[in-house]
């Protein structure tokens, strides 16, 4: 069965040309990829994942304390029944927990909120945004020189973003009257996503041929995925491509299903018009103009967390 390219990011410094090479072709092929060499600790990791478990368990009354700003939702606790997919006519079933990024000064990114019975939750996920942030921006120096733009082109543009650290519980499925389906069909919003810890089973990505393909990764892997904005700058030479989560088989059904995705997003005024070397008379421009901020306000709409 196909499976997703793996990328050692080390090859960039290494063997740069044939290392772009393959970076496009996995990036162009799936808009999925595998990345190893990127030094994130799996014991930050482990600790993220037991922070994660330890909120989620904490009773539904305790929880909605940290619930944030109803109209955005971009802090804190969301309880089950709120996000949805888009053009899906149910709800996901999944619980999640918002971190945002900080800069003083800067009023459109909220004060993040932290839960007070679990003083580690916050060391953790402070430790873990910073690391996956660094991760974003070597990464994004990738999708940068592949595109023959300056390595550090995205660094200015997504100083000031509303990139969101998710933590998230999906429950056990089972009820048979209930769809398997833990998040239905959709593509992300923004630039690039990162997925840290991504051993258990669930995800699924669409294949070109129209095949839903597992991603099982190998241990300390970070799924690394395209977003629509990037989509839409490169004129879907980087498709955003759709996936899923489903309820596993067997045993892992009747468990709980942790994940902590990592959406990088641009700051509100950038735009997202299609760069000029991604439009060509065989590539017609895809995309109307649009920044980034007003885009993102339409998507939320559409998902349930960002009310009128």
């Amino acid at each position: 069965m196909s499976r997703i390219p793996i990328l050692d990011i080390r090859r960039f410094d290494s063997d740069r040309e044939q290392f772009l090479t393959e970076f496009r072709s996995a990036y162009q092929e799936w808009g999925f990829a595998g990345i190893t060499g990127h030094e994130l600790d799996p014991q930050l990791i482990q600790a993220a994942w037991s922070a994660s478990a330890a909120f989620f368990a904490l009773p539904t009354q305790t929880k909605v304390m940290y619930e944030g700003a109803e109209r955005d939702r971009s802090r804190g606790y969301i309880p089950f029944g709120v996000e949805k997919a888009k053009n899906s006519k149910h709800s996901d079933l999944k619980e999640f927990y918002h971190i945002g990024h900080q800069i003083e000064g800067v009023e459109h990114l909220s004060p993040n909120i932290w839960p007070a019975e679990l003083p580690e939750f916050r060391e953790t996920f402070e430790t873990l945004y910073a690391k996956l942030e660094g991760l974003a921006l070597r990464v994004l120096s990738i999708f940068s020189a592949s595109l023959d733009l300056a390595e550090d082109y995205f660094d200015s543009r997504v100083y000031a973003g509303e990139t969101l650290l998710r933590v998230l519980h999906y429950p056990p499925i089972l009820n048979a009257d209930v769809p398997n389906l833990r998040a239905a069909a959709h593509e992300d919003i923004n630039l690039i996503t990162l997925l840290a810890g991504s051993e258990q089973d669930g995800l699924e990505v669409l294949s070109r041929q129209g095949d839903w393909v597992p991603i099982n990764m190998i241990e300390g892997t970070i799924i690394c995925n395209v977003g629509d904005m990037l989509q839409r700058l490169t004129n879907a030479k980087f498709p955003s491509t759709t996936h899923r989560v489903v309820n596993p088989k067997g045993d892992a059904a009747r468990s709980s299903r942790y994940s902590i995705p990592f959406f990088v997003h641009p700051s509100p005024e950038v735009s997202l018009n299609c760069l000029e070397q991604c439009v060509d008379q065989h590539h017609p421009k895809k995309f109307e103009d649009i920044n980034a901020g007003d885009y993102l306000e339409q998507r939320l709409r559409a998902i349930g967390l960002l009310k009128t």
